[in-house]
């Protein structure tokens, strides 16, 4: 089997970056013990105990947000309507004819932009798919200004120059304008007059309305019968638990998974390991007995099947 990048140094780095304490918004606290119970039939793996790493990027606390509303000003609106979507790039309009057009807009699917809170300050997270860069923000009418930015330092080869552009066009002060709908959209006017144009999404924690928890699971390349009596195939994944050096402590068994991870592509050629948020599901969101809804975070490691 040959690793794509190996386990090891990609978990060490996302401990090492976890633990930045202020400006990293995507921070994970994962616990010393959790529970590793083999899942038996269809379930998924029993990660109920695992370590939780609670994201608390996004200030959607629908009760308080109701409470308040009516004490809320423009920007905080404004600032709250953001935090609630995962926003993609969908076009840039550079006016000067710069490089910057061909650099991001031929990777945009997997450009991104989060607006969250961390520590009591509104920051933003943005990304070309490789490193995620944090910045402190503020915002007086429609004019995004941001401070200094901080990111992890992980080499993505042909992603370097893009994630340049992006750094560049986020720094200083934009005006942003946001159109609402059930996918709205955000244009955003730099000081150098490009102009970004990002699709909206909700977020998982928004959609669920609940916080979720970090679990991981390794995915098997080989898909395997859903059960003894089914022609169904599903996917076959086994829970893992790392310490907090990223260290691998215990995995469980291998199982058929019978529901969705959200965001995950199975190509049937690589063995993978997952960080994936969980959320818990009510009686109105679940279905056929589902108890939680699963969404990648990331895939941290890919090695090619043999």
């Amino acid at each position: 089997m040959t690793s794509s990048f190996t386990m090891l140094s990609s978990i060490r780095l996302f401990f090492r970056f976890a633990l930045v304490p202020s400006i990293l918004a995507a921070s994970l606290a994962l616990g010393a013990c959790q529970k590793d119970a083999a899942p038996t039939g269809g379930d998924a793996p029993d990660n109920t105990e695992a370590g939780i790493a609670t994201d608390a990027t996004l200030n959607t606390d629908t009760a308080s947000d109701t409470a308040n509303d009516t004490k809320l000003t423009a920007e905080q609106e404004m600032i709250k309507d953001l935090a609630r979507y995962r926003w993609t790039l969908l076009d840039i309009d550079d006016k000067s004819g710069g490089p910057v057009i061909t650099t991001l807009v031929d990777i945009k699917e997997q450009v991104t932009l989060l607006f969250n809170q961390n520590q009591g300050q509104n920051t933003l997270n943005y990304s070309v798919g490789c490193n995620t860069i944090s910045a402190v923000y503020q915002l007086q009418g429609q004019t995004l200004t941001t401070e200094e930015s901080m990111s992890t330092k992980m080499l993505c080869e042909d992603l370097n120059k893009a994630e340049n552009r992006l750094n560049t066009l986020m720094q200083g002060s934009s005006q942003l304008s946001l159109t609402e709908g059930e996918n709205p959209v955000l244009t955003q006017v730099t000081s150098n007059a490009i102009t970004l144009t990002w699709e909206g999404k909700l977020t998982s924690q928004a959609k669920y309305n609940s916080k979720g928890e970090t679990v991981f699971w390794a995915v098997n390349a080989k898909k395997v019968a859903c059960a003894d009596d089914s022609s169904e195939i599903c996917l076959q994944v086994k829970p893992i638990t790392y310490d907090d050096q990223g260290i691998k402590v215990s995995e469980g068994e291998w199982a058929a998974f019978t529901g969705e991870i959200d965001g995950y592509q199975h190509d049937g050629m690589h063995d993978e390991v997952l960080r994936l948020q969980r959320y818990e599901l009510d009686s109105n969101e679940s279905t056929e007995g589902e108890e939680y809804a699963y969404v990648l975070d990331a895939v941290i490691e890919s090695a090619v099947a043999e």
